[in-house]
């Protein structure tokens, strides 16, 4: 009973809506991606130098 009772609760959030945030997630990692990746890059950098001193 309970497990009929949890597949037709509408509660919570649905396959439509975890796609849908996916594909919004894609797009933005697809149109800032040399941004990502140079800040990325940059991080590691810093990390790396100052790894050094320590």
């Amino acid at each position: 009973m309970k497990i009929k009772e949890f597949i037709k609760d509408e509660e919570g959030i649905g396959v439509v809506e975890v796609i849908l945030i996916l594909v919004v997630l894609i797009g933005l990692v697809l149109i800032f991606k040399k941004q990502i990746t140079s800040l990325v890059s940059s991080i590691f950098n810093k990390v790396t130098t100052q790894s050094d001193q320590v």
